[in-house]
């Protein structure tokens, strides 16, 4: 049955019932296209309302006309930023709050949660000062200053002075590291629900970081190298750049003004893919093993039908594939089995000639369970190629979650079967 509401301030939940909201055409057209909730139509049954629902995508968005649509992730807050901080930055300790992982306050909401601990990681990072760099300039100027463009002055000014066109290191606070915290800082001052003391406190960071420029909205983000200077940027900027590629779609009809649907959202299938993905590569390593992140491959031998698994393990020179991953953001069946992956995993492992293939899901019944595919029993060892299903329950503490994680790496360390001839 259909929840209704009327307000333009709505909360839906992942993957929970349909909100009917009263909405305007062109809002309700825009958040549609923009394609960051799994279904919005028309309310058949209310003229004015359209029906919502959210998906895998959590965080907050404003439509336009104001209206904001706030989407509740069923994992806890505080553990979904683990998620987000170990696979940022996995060499890091995230163990739990007193050492490393990200901090959200006491907030239960993404938006909040997520402006508070960038602000608190901007901050630690500046707390030592801004730090600067050299910026190579190219200017014309009425002095001569570092090195003279002689081609420029001659095909602009046909070798007139002044002006000189001139080019010379600047050692400046306008650096990619500071445009990117600067830039994240003004994102979260443009998104709703972010509170009072938050927003004044990212007021005070971006006046910090005044001197450098602000990005332009739509490019790619300056690219930065970590080093030994900026090593206590590192945590800020990460967690920044993700600020900066959250979802923010833009619709323009034809012949219209921009409709504007802006917010920052987290796919959690993404998210869950990533920190599974991640978390097996950093556990095989004690293993003596490598891991290559969507790998591809084709399932045909004419090179038509690309395929990408999203873990390969290898052996340590990284040449022989030993063991094949995919991570699913689902329920792990209790009863029965999403064939669908099964038939994608049997897939991946003829491909990659293994005798095994894993799929993780986000929760399920069983720690681990395993079938034999019927008619491909090898004559080495008369055992069928196997799929094993493992099960990672989010509602773990962070050491839970990372110890599961070893014992899957473990078993995929195990997996000893040759590649299939």
């Amino acid at each position: 049955m259909t929840e209704v509401t009327t307000v333009l301030d709505v909360t839906l939940h992942e993957y929970g019932p349909a909100v009917s909201v009263a909405l305007g055409a062109a809002a309700g057209r825009a958040l549609a296209v923009s394609g960051m909730l799994e279904s919005v139509t028309p309310d058949p049954g209310r003229e004015g309302h359209w029906l919502l629902r959210a998906g895998s995508r959590v965080g907050a968005v404003r439509t336009l006309g104001g209206a904001v649509v706030r989407i509740r992730p069923k994992t806890p807050v505080s553990r979904l930023f683990f998620l987000l901080g170990f696979t940022l930055d996995p060499s890091r300790a995230w163990r739990d709050s007193r050492e490393g992982t990200v901090d959200t306050g006491s907030y239960e909401d993404i938006v909040p949660a997520l402006a508070h601990a960038v602000e608190r990681q901007i901050d630690t990072a500046l707390r030592q000062g801004v730090i600067q760099g050299y910026r190579t300039v190219e200017e014309s100027s009425l002095v001569v200053r570092g090195r003279l463009r002689e081609a420029d002055q001659i095909r602009r000014h046909f070798g007139r002075t002044p002006p000189v066109e001139i080019a010379y290191d600047a050692y400046t606070a306008d650096t990619a590291e500071n445009r990117i915290l600067r830039a994240a800082v003004e994102r979260l001052l443009r998104l709703p629900g972010v509170p009072g003391a938050v927003r004044r406190r990212l007021g005070h960071q971006r006046a910090r970081l005044a001197d450098a420029l602000p990005l332009i909205r739509g490019q790619e983000l300056p690219r930065w190298q970590p080093s030994r200077l900026n090593t206590r940027y590192q945590p800020a900027l990460r967690l920044a750049e993700a600020v900066l590629r959250g979802a923010s779609p833009e619709h323009r009809p034809a012949g219209a003004e921009p409709l504007a649907v802006d917010g920052f959202l987290l796919d959690m299938n993404k998210l869950f893919e990533d920190f599974v993905t991640v978390g097996l590569r950093e556990a095989l390593l004690g293993h003596g093993l490598t891991a290559r992140l969507q790998d591809t491959h084709h399932l045909d031998t004419a090179g038509l039908v690309r395929m990408r698994p999203d873990l390969v393990v290898r052996t340590g020179d990284g040449r022989t594939p030993v063991a094949v991953v995919d991570a699913k953001y689902k329920v792990e069946k209790g009863g029965g089995h999403h064939n669908a992956d099964l038939y994608q995993a049997l897939a991946y492992a003829t491909v990659l000639g293994l005798g095994e293939s894993h799929l993780v899901y986000a929760s399920g019944r069983q720690p681990q369970r395993s079938l034999e595919v019927r008619g491909t029993a090898s004559g080495r060892d008369g055992r069928g190629m196997r799929l094993h299903q493992h099960s990672l329950d989010l509602s773990l503490t962070p050491d839970q979650l990372l110890l599961a994680l070893r014992e899957i790496a473990g078993r995929l360390a195990g997996t000893t079967t040759p590649p299939r001839s």
